[in-house]
């Protein structure tokens, strides 16, 4: 699988490719998120939701599990952290298959809930404000979108 890999400076920077990402995205995309707490997910989600023209301040979902933003799309931002066995409960797949973009912070928990193709981004600490980010495009679609990103 072919990966993609960047290196942030600070948070801001983190946000900003978040916002050109949003740029390439379309109804029905699924991003899932991974990385150590503190690594930049929601940060990274933040900026996701300003490139897809949410207004509204995007924070963690932690313990309603998923929330809801409109923009120039639906945002579907789902933390999954705490669910343990009652996902199949949730109806993850009407967000999958919705007319928005879904965000999946600790995606590896419900893997078997996931769609077969999306796009995995994981975060990892360099130091205290910098963050490597590593895209894995699973499928045609992502493949070209992280091609088109990358340019």
């Amino acid at each position: 699988m072919t990966s993609f890999e960047i290196e942030m400076s600070n948070a801001e920077q983190t946000q900003e490719f978040a916002k050109k990402l949003a740029g390439f995205l379309q109804p029905g995309d699924v991003i899932a998120l991974e990385g150590d707490l503190g690594a930049g997910k929601t940060t990274f989600t933040k900026g996701l939701a300003q490139g897809l023209g949410v207004k509204k301040t995007v924070n963690s979902p932690t313990f309603t599990i998923i929330k809801e933003y409109h923009g120039n799309l639906p945002l579907y931002h789902m933390d999954v952290y705490r669910v343990e066995d009652s996902f199949e409960d949730l109806g993850f797949e009407e967000y999958f298959e919705g007319d928005g973009v879904t965000i999946v912070e600790w995606a590896h928990l419900i893997e078997s809930q996931l769609p077969e193709n999306l796009l995995t981004i994981f975060l990892y600490h360099e130091g205290n404000e910098q963050r490597k980010l590593v895209l894995k495009p699973k499928g045609l679609r992502y493949e070209q979108l992280c091609k088109e990103l990358f340019a």
